[in-house]
Protein backbone atom coordinates (compact mmCIF):
# COMPACT_ATOMS: atom_id res chain seq x y z
CA UNK A 1 0.00 0.00 0.00
CA UNK A 2 1.17 3.54 -0.69
CA UNK A 3 2.46 5.92 1.98
CA UNK A 4 -0.37 8.43 2.45
CA UNK A 5 1.89 10.92 4.22
CA UNK A 6 4.30 10.92 1.27
CA UNK A 7 1.37 11.21 -1.10
CA UNK A 8 0.30 14.35 0.74
CA UNK A 9 3.74 15.94 1.10
CA UNK A 10 5.92 14.70 -1.79
CA UNK A 11 5.22 15.92 -5.33
CA UNK A 12 7.70 13.45 -6.84
CA UNK A 13 5.87 10.61 -5.08
CA UNK A 14 2.58 11.73 -6.64
CA UNK A 15 4.25 12.10 -10.04
CA UNK A 16 5.57 8.53 -9.87
CA UNK A 17 2.01 7.26 -9.40
CA UNK A 18 0.64 9.36 -12.25
CA UNK A 19 3.40 8.01 -14.54
CA UNK A 20 1.90 4.56 -13.94
CA UNK A 21 -1.37 5.71 -15.50
CA UNK A 22 -3.34 6.89 -12.46
CA UNK A 23 -5.42 10.00 -13.17
CA UNK A 24 -4.52 13.17 -11.28
CA UNK A 25 -8.19 13.49 -10.30
CA UNK A 26 -7.98 10.12 -8.55
CA UNK A 27 -5.02 11.36 -6.54
CA UNK A 28 -6.94 14.54 -5.69
CA UNK A 29 -9.93 12.49 -4.55
CA UNK A 30 -7.69 10.31 -2.39
CA UNK A 31 -6.03 13.33 -0.77
CA UNK A 32 -9.44 14.86 -0.04
CA UNK A 33 -10.58 11.65 1.64
CA UNK A 34 -7.34 11.43 3.59
CA UNK A 35 -7.73 15.01 4.86
CA UNK A 36 -11.33 14.31 5.87
CA UNK A 37 -10.26 11.14 7.63
CA UNK A 38 -7.57 12.92 9.64
CA UNK A 39 -9.99 15.70 10.62
CA UNK A 40 -12.66 13.22 11.72
CA UNK A 41 -10.12 11.16 13.65
CA UNK A 42 -9.06 14.30 15.51
CA UNK A 43 -12.69 15.07 16.36
CA UNK A 44 -13.27 11.50 17.56
CA UNK A 45 -10.22 11.71 19.83
CA UNK A 46 -11.36 15.09 21.18
CA UNK A 47 -14.89 13.84 21.93
CA UNK A 48 -13.52 10.68 23.54
CA UNK A 49 -11.29 12.79 25.77
CA UNK A 50 -14.20 15.04 26.75
CA UNK A 51 -16.41 12.02 27.50
CA UNK A 52 -13.70 10.45 29.67
CA UNK A 53 -13.32 13.71 31.58
CA UNK A 54 -17.08 13.98 32.08
CA UNK A 55 -17.27 10.40 33.34
CA UNK A 56 -14.57 11.13 35.93
CA UNK A 57 -16.33 14.37 36.93
CA UNK A 58 -19.54 12.48 37.76
CA UNK A 59 -17.86 10.70 40.65
CA UNK A 60 -16.27 13.89 41.96
CA UNK A 61 -19.23 16.23 41.53
CA UNK A 62 -21.49 17.47 44.28
CA UNK A 63 -24.97 15.85 44.25
CA UNK A 64 -26.68 18.99 42.91
CA UNK A 65 -24.24 19.18 39.96
CA UNK A 66 -24.19 15.46 39.16
CA UNK A 67 -27.40 15.34 37.08
CA UNK A 68 -26.12 18.10 34.77
CA UNK A 69 -22.78 16.34 34.28
CA UNK A 70 -24.56 13.01 33.59
CA UNK A 71 -26.63 14.80 30.95
CA UNK A 72 -23.49 16.28 29.34
CA UNK A 73 -21.74 12.86 29.39
CA UNK A 74 -24.78 11.23 27.74
CA UNK A 75 -24.83 13.88 24.99
CA UNK A 76 -21.09 13.42 24.44
CA UNK A 77 -21.61 9.66 24.16
CA UNK A 78 -24.22 10.15 21.40
CA UNK A 79 -22.02 12.66 19.60
CA UNK A 80 -19.04 10.30 19.85
CA UNK A 81 -21.01 7.35 18.44
CA UNK A 82 -22.20 9.45 15.49
CA UNK A 83 -18.69 10.78 14.85
CA UNK A 84 -17.15 7.28 15.09
CA UNK A 85 -19.69 6.00 12.55
CA UNK A 86 -18.89 8.85 10.16
CA UNK A 87 -15.16 8.36 10.67
CA UNK A 88 -15.48 4.61 10.03
CA UNK A 89 -17.37 5.20 6.78
CA UNK A 90 -14.80 7.67 5.47
CA UNK A 91 -11.88 5.47 6.60
CA UNK A 92 -13.34 2.45 4.79
CA UNK A 93 -13.81 4.53 1.62
CA UNK A 94 -10.23 5.79 1.92
CA UNK A 95 -8.84 2.26 2.35
CA UNK A 96 -10.85 0.93 -0.59
CA UNK A 97 -9.42 3.61 -2.88
CA UNK A 98 -5.88 3.61 -1.45
CA UNK A 99 -5.47 -0.13 -2.01
CA UNK A 100 -6.00 0.38 -5.77
CA UNK A 101 -3.19 2.94 -6.07
CA UNK A 102 0.11 1.49 -7.36
CA UNK A 103 3.57 2.00 -5.96
CA UNK A 104 5.16 5.07 -7.59
CA UNK A 105 7.58 4.38 -10.43
CA UNK A 106 11.18 5.22 -9.67
CA UNK A 107 12.44 8.33 -11.54
CA UNK A 108 14.92 6.15 -13.44
CA UNK A 109 12.10 4.26 -15.20
CA UNK A 110 11.37 5.58 -18.71
CA UNK A 111 8.01 7.18 -19.37
CA UNK A 112 5.47 5.29 -21.47
CA UNK A 113 4.21 1.75 -21.86
CA UNK A 114 5.18 -1.68 -23.16
CA UNK A 115 7.25 -0.43 -26.11
CA UNK A 116 9.10 2.30 -24.22
CA UNK A 117 11.64 0.20 -22.32
CA UNK A 118 15.32 1.11 -22.10
CA UNK A 119 17.88 -1.49 -23.21
CA UNK A 120 20.52 -1.80 -20.48
CA UNK A 121 22.71 -4.60 -21.82
CA UNK A 122 22.91 -7.10 -24.71
CA UNK A 123 24.73 -10.41 -24.28
CA UNK A 124 25.38 -12.89 -27.11
CA UNK A 125 24.46 -13.02 -30.80
CA UNK A 126 21.10 -13.10 -32.53
CA UNK A 127 21.38 -16.52 -34.16
CA UNK A 128 19.43 -17.75 -37.20
CA UNK A 129 16.28 -19.90 -36.77
CA UNK A 130 16.80 -23.68 -36.37
CA UNK A 131 15.13 -26.19 -38.74
CA UNK A 132 12.10 -26.41 -36.42
CA UNK A 133 10.56 -23.89 -34.07
CA UNK A 134 10.05 -24.90 -30.44
CA UNK A 135 6.45 -26.06 -30.97
CA UNK A 136 7.31 -28.38 -33.88
CA UNK A 137 10.47 -29.59 -32.17
CA UNK A 138 8.64 -30.44 -28.94
CA UNK A 139 6.20 -32.54 -30.95
CA UNK A 140 8.96 -34.07 -33.08
CA UNK A 141 10.91 -35.22 -30.00
CA UNK A 142 7.76 -36.51 -28.30
CA UNK A 143 8.29 -34.06 -25.47
CA UNK A 144 5.05 -32.07 -25.60
CA UNK A 145 1.53 -33.51 -25.97
CA UNK A 146 -1.10 -30.81 -26.44
CA UNK A 147 -3.97 -32.59 -28.24
CA UNK A 148 -4.89 -34.84 -25.31
CA UNK A 149 -4.27 -31.97 -22.92
CA UNK A 150 -6.72 -29.80 -24.85
CA UNK A 151 -9.23 -32.65 -24.87
CA UNK A 152 -8.85 -33.35 -21.15
CA UNK A 153 -8.16 -29.90 -19.67
CA UNK A 154 -8.76 -27.29 -22.35
CA UNK A 155 -6.50 -24.86 -24.18
CA UNK A 156 -3.12 -23.70 -22.85
CA UNK A 157 -2.35 -26.98 -21.12
CA UNK A 158 0.23 -29.59 -22.11
CA UNK A 159 1.66 -32.91 -21.04
CA UNK A 160 5.46 -32.78 -20.73
CA UNK A 161 6.95 -36.21 -21.46
CA UNK A 162 10.10 -38.28 -21.95
CA UNK A 163 13.48 -36.51 -21.67
CA UNK A 164 11.81 -33.10 -21.37
CA UNK A 165 10.76 -34.11 -17.86
CA UNK A 166 14.37 -34.94 -17.00
CA UNK A 167 15.45 -31.59 -18.44
CA UNK A 168 12.77 -29.82 -16.39
CA UNK A 169 13.99 -31.32 -13.13
CA UNK A 170 17.60 -30.70 -14.14
CA UNK A 171 16.71 -27.03 -14.52
CA UNK A 172 15.01 -27.04 -11.11
CA UNK A 173 18.00 -28.68 -9.41
CA UNK A 174 20.53 -26.49 -11.21
CA UNK A 175 18.77 -23.17 -10.45
CA UNK A 176 17.98 -24.11 -6.84
CA UNK A 177 21.61 -25.05 -6.27
CA UNK A 178 22.64 -21.77 -7.84
CA UNK A 179 20.45 -19.60 -5.60
CA UNK A 180 21.48 -21.61 -2.53
CA UNK A 181 25.11 -20.83 -3.41
CA UNK A 182 24.11 -17.16 -3.33
CA UNK A 183 22.69 -17.42 0.19
CA UNK A 184 19.02 -18.15 -0.51
CA UNK A 185 17.10 -20.53 1.77
CA UNK A 186 15.24 -23.13 -0.34
CA UNK A 187 11.49 -23.23 0.27
CA UNK A 188 8.63 -25.26 -1.20
CA UNK A 189 5.60 -23.14 -0.29
CA UNK A 190 1.88 -23.95 -0.49
CA UNK A 191 0.35 -23.01 -3.84
CA UNK A 192 -3.00 -22.03 -2.32
CA UNK A 193 -3.31 -18.84 -0.27
CA UNK A 194 -6.10 -16.84 1.32
CA UNK A 195 -7.42 -13.64 -0.23
CA UNK A 196 -5.79 -11.50 2.46
CA UNK A 197 -2.40 -12.90 1.47
CA UNK A 198 -3.02 -11.87 -2.14
CA UNK A 199 -3.88 -8.38 -0.91
CA UNK A 200 -0.91 -8.14 1.41
CA UNK A 201 1.55 -9.32 -1.24
CA UNK A 202 0.29 -6.55 -3.53
CA UNK A 203 -1.40 -8.69 -6.20
CA UNK A 204 -5.01 -7.83 -5.39
CA UNK A 205 -7.04 -6.01 -6.48
CA UNK A 206 -5.15 -5.23 -9.74
CA UNK A 207 -4.24 -8.80 -10.84
CA UNK A 208 -7.37 -10.54 -9.64
CA UNK A 209 -8.57 -11.40 -13.16
CA UNK A 210 -5.43 -13.49 -13.72
CA UNK A 211 -5.90 -15.66 -10.63
CA UNK A 212 -7.80 -18.94 -10.26
CA UNK A 213 -10.18 -18.87 -7.30
CA UNK A 214 -11.61 -21.64 -5.14
CA UNK A 215 -14.54 -19.57 -3.94
CA UNK A 216 -15.98 -22.13 -1.51
CA UNK A 217 -12.71 -22.29 0.42
CA UNK A 218 -11.60 -18.64 0.17
CA UNK A 219 -8.39 -19.86 -1.47
CA UNK A 220 -6.53 -18.78 -4.58
CA UNK A 221 -3.91 -20.54 -6.72
CA UNK A 222 -0.69 -18.54 -6.79
CA UNK A 223 0.80 -17.20 -10.02
CA UNK A 224 4.22 -17.08 -8.36
CA UNK A 225 5.66 -18.44 -5.13
CA UNK A 226 6.48 -14.82 -4.24
CA UNK A 227 2.96 -14.50 -2.80
CA UNK A 228 3.40 -17.31 -0.29
CA UNK A 229 7.03 -16.42 0.46
CA UNK A 230 6.02 -12.87 1.41
CA UNK A 231 3.84 -14.31 4.17
CA UNK A 232 6.68 -16.11 5.95
CA UNK A 233 7.51 -12.98 7.97
CA UNK A 234 4.13 -11.30 7.92
CA UNK A 235 3.46 -9.19 11.01
CA UNK A 236 6.98 -9.70 12.39
CA UNK A 237 9.57 -7.25 13.70
CA UNK A 238 12.92 -8.51 12.42
CA UNK A 239 16.33 -7.99 13.98
CA UNK A 240 18.67 -5.97 11.70
CA UNK A 241 21.22 -8.80 11.95
CA UNK A 242 18.74 -11.13 10.21
CA UNK A 243 18.67 -9.03 7.05
CA UNK A 244 18.76 -9.67 4.23
CA UNK A 245 16.53 -12.74 4.44
CA UNK A 246 16.76 -14.43 1.05
CA UNK A 247 14.30 -17.16 0.10
CA UNK A 248 14.43 -19.39 -2.97
CA UNK A 249 11.00 -20.83 -3.66
CA UNK A 250 10.06 -23.66 -6.00
CA UNK A 251 6.41 -24.16 -6.89
CA UNK A 252 3.94 -24.85 -9.60
CA UNK A 253 2.23 -21.62 -10.64
CA UNK A 254 -1.12 -20.88 -12.25
CA UNK A 255 -2.37 -18.03 -14.43
CA UNK A 256 -5.67 -17.60 -16.22
CA UNK A 257 -3.94 -15.64 -19.02
CA UNK A 258 -7.00 -13.42 -19.35
CA UNK A 259 -6.70 -11.02 -22.26
CA UNK A 260 -4.23 -13.17 -24.23
CA UNK A 261 -6.68 -14.90 -26.58
CA UNK A 262 -4.86 -15.93 -29.77
CA UNK A 263 -1.45 -14.97 -28.38
CA UNK A 264 1.37 -17.56 -28.09
CA UNK A 265 -0.97 -20.51 -28.60
CA UNK A 266 1.63 -22.91 -30.06
CA UNK A 267 4.00 -24.90 -27.91
CA UNK A 268 4.36 -24.25 -24.18
CA UNK A 269 5.45 -20.61 -24.18
CA UNK A 270 2.24 -19.38 -22.54
CA UNK A 271 0.30 -21.95 -20.51
CA UNK A 272 -2.00 -21.96 -17.49
CA UNK A 273 0.24 -24.17 -15.31
CA UNK A 274 4.02 -23.92 -15.08
CA UNK A 275 6.88 -24.36 -12.61
CA UNK A 276 9.23 -21.65 -11.36
CA UNK A 277 12.18 -21.10 -9.08
CA UNK A 278 11.66 -17.67 -7.52
CA UNK A 279 13.97 -15.47 -5.45
CA UNK A 280 12.51 -13.29 -2.70
CA UNK A 281 14.30 -10.88 -0.35
CA UNK A 282 13.40 -9.04 2.82
CA UNK A 283 16.09 -6.38 3.20
CA UNK A 284 17.14 -3.20 4.92
CA UNK A 285 15.63 -0.10 3.25
CA UNK A 286 19.14 1.32 2.80
CA UNK A 287 20.34 -1.61 0.69
CA UNK A 288 17.33 -2.55 -1.46
CA UNK A 289 18.69 -1.02 -4.67
CA UNK A 290 21.91 -3.01 -4.24
CA UNK A 291 19.78 -6.10 -3.67
CA UNK A 292 17.91 -5.48 -6.93
CA UNK A 293 21.21 -5.47 -8.82
CA UNK A 294 22.16 -8.67 -6.98
CA UNK A 295 18.98 -10.40 -8.18
CA UNK A 296 19.61 -9.22 -11.72
CA UNK A 297 23.20 -10.50 -11.65
CA UNK A 298 22.05 -13.97 -10.51
CA UNK A 299 19.46 -14.11 -13.30
CA UNK A 300 22.12 -13.19 -15.86
CA UNK A 301 24.60 -15.65 -14.36
CA UNK A 302 22.08 -18.43 -15.00
CA UNK A 303 21.40 -17.26 -18.56
CA UNK A 304 25.12 -16.98 -19.27
CA UNK A 305 25.81 -20.49 -17.96
CA UNK A 306 22.95 -21.80 -20.12
CA UNK A 307 24.59 -19.86 -22.97
CA UNK A 308 21.35 -18.14 -23.95
CA UNK A 309 21.79 -14.84 -25.82
CA UNK A 310 19.76 -12.18 -24.06
CA UNK A 311 19.26 -8.55 -23.28
CA UNK A 312 18.29 -6.70 -20.12
CA UNK A 313 15.66 -3.97 -20.33
CA UNK A 314 14.52 -1.40 -17.80
CA UNK A 315 10.73 -1.53 -17.87
CA UNK A 316 8.84 1.72 -18.54
CA UNK A 317 6.68 3.23 -15.81
CA UNK A 318 3.37 2.49 -17.52
CA UNK A 319 4.24 -1.19 -17.94
CA UNK A 320 5.17 -1.84 -14.31
CA UNK A 321 2.94 -3.97 -12.13
CA UNK A 322 1.21 -2.27 -9.22
CA UNK A 323 3.76 -3.20 -6.50
CA UNK A 324 6.98 -2.55 -8.46
CA UNK A 325 8.92 0.70 -8.16
CA UNK A 326 11.46 -0.52 -10.71
CA UNK A 327 11.83 -3.70 -12.73
CA UNK A 328 14.36 -5.33 -15.03
CA UNK A 329 13.30 -7.88 -17.63
CA UNK A 330 15.78 -10.41 -19.00
CA UNK A 331 14.67 -11.22 -22.54
CA UNK A 332 16.15 -14.15 -24.46
CA UNK A 333 16.57 -14.27 -28.22
CA UNK A 334 13.92 -16.57 -29.76
CA UNK A 335 15.32 -17.44 -33.21
CA UNK A 336 12.05 -18.66 -34.77
CA UNK A 337 10.41 -15.29 -34.06
CA UNK A 338 13.48 -13.18 -34.72
CA UNK A 339 13.01 -11.19 -31.52
CA UNK A 340 13.70 -11.14 -27.81
CA UNK A 341 11.05 -12.59 -25.49
CA UNK A 342 10.81 -12.18 -21.72
CA UNK A 343 12.11 -15.06 -19.65
CA UNK A 344 12.86 -13.65 -16.19
CA UNK A 345 12.43 -10.38 -14.32
CA UNK A 346 13.32 -8.80 -10.99
CA UNK A 347 11.60 -5.98 -9.11
CA UNK A 348 12.04 -3.74 -6.09
CA UNK A 349 8.76 -3.17 -4.23
CA UNK A 350 10.39 -0.86 -1.65
CA UNK A 351 7.98 -0.74 1.36
CA UNK A 352 4.78 -1.11 -0.69
CA UNK A 353 4.04 -4.74 0.24
CA UNK A 354 5.68 -4.53 3.65
CA UNK A 355 3.17 -1.83 4.65
CA UNK A 356 0.35 -4.34 4.12
CA UNK A 357 2.35 -7.23 5.55
CA UNK A 358 3.44 -5.11 8.56
CA UNK A 359 6.92 -6.63 8.31
CA UNK A 360 9.36 -4.31 10.03
CA UNK A 361 12.98 -4.15 11.13
CA UNK A 362 13.86 -3.05 14.65
CA UNK A 363 15.59 0.33 14.87
CA UNK A 364 17.32 2.26 17.65
CA UNK A 365 14.66 4.99 17.69
CA UNK A 366 11.74 3.34 15.91
CA UNK A 367 10.89 0.34 13.79
CA UNK A 368 10.94 0.68 10.01
CA UNK A 369 9.15 -1.19 7.27
CA UNK A 370 11.48 -3.55 5.43
CA UNK A 371 11.84 -3.49 1.67
CA UNK A 372 10.83 -6.55 -0.36
CA UNK A 373 12.19 -7.66 -3.71
CA UNK A 374 11.65 -10.60 -6.03
CA UNK A 375 13.24 -12.11 -9.09
CA UNK A 376 12.66 -15.19 -11.22
CA UNK A 377 15.66 -17.51 -11.16
CA UNK A 378 14.07 -19.81 -13.74
CA UNK A 379 10.67 -20.09 -15.41
CA UNK A 380 11.14 -23.77 -16.18
CA UNK A 381 8.73 -24.39 -19.08
CA UNK A 382 9.59 -21.16 -20.88
CA UNK A 383 13.31 -21.88 -20.45
CA UNK A 384 12.73 -25.24 -22.16
CA UNK A 385 11.21 -23.34 -25.09
CA UNK A 386 14.42 -21.37 -25.61
CA UNK A 387 16.62 -24.44 -25.10
CA UNK A 388 14.66 -26.37 -27.74
CA UNK A 389 15.61 -23.73 -30.32
CA UNK A 390 19.16 -22.94 -29.21
CA UNK A 391 20.30 -26.53 -28.53
CA UNK A 392 18.51 -28.24 -31.42
CA UNK A 393 21.07 -29.84 -33.78
CA UNK A 394 20.89 -30.06 -37.57
CA UNK A 395 20.40 -33.84 -37.40
CA UNK A 396 17.37 -33.42 -35.13
CA UNK A 397 19.17 -34.33 -31.93
CA UNK A 398 19.33 -32.16 -28.81
CA UNK A 399 22.59 -31.19 -27.14
CA UNK A 400 22.04 -30.87 -23.39
CA UNK A 401 23.58 -27.68 -21.96
CA UNK A 402 26.79 -28.57 -20.13
CA UNK A 403 25.58 -27.13 -16.79
CA UNK A 404 22.51 -29.40 -16.87
CA UNK A 405 24.30 -32.63 -17.77
CA UNK A 406 25.31 -33.51 -14.17
CA UNK A 407 21.67 -33.14 -13.07
CA UNK A 408 20.05 -35.35 -15.73
CA UNK A 409 22.85 -37.74 -16.83
CA UNK A 410 22.35 -36.87 -20.49
CA UNK A 411 24.57 -35.12 -23.00
CA UNK A 412 22.90 -35.70 -26.38
CA UNK A 413 19.28 -36.73 -26.84
CA UNK A 414 18.37 -38.45 -30.11
CA UNK A 415 14.95 -38.23 -31.77
CA UNK A 416 12.57 -41.10 -30.84
CA UNK A 417 12.96 -42.90 -34.20
CA UNK A 418 16.72 -43.06 -33.73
Amino acid sequence: MIDLRKLREDEDYRSGIIRKGVEAETIKELLTLEASCRALQSQVEQLRSEQNTASKDIGRAAPKERDEIIKIAAELKVDLQEMETEYGTVADTLDALAITIPNPADPRCPNGGEEDYEVIEIVGDQVEPPPMDHAKYGEYMGWVEKEKAAENMGSRFAYLTREAVLLEFALVQYTLSKVVQHGFIPVVPPVLVREQMMLDAGFFPTDRQQVYELAEDDLFLIGTSEVALAGLHRGEILDPKQLPIRLGGFSSCFRREAGTYGKDTSGIFRVHQFDKVEMFSFCDPLTSWEELENLRSIEQEILNELELPHRVVLVAAGDLGAPAAMKYDCEVWLPSEGRYRELTSCSNYLDYSARRLMTRVRGEENNQLVHTLNGTACAIGRTLVFLMEHYQQSDGSFKVPSVLQPFCGLDVILPPDD
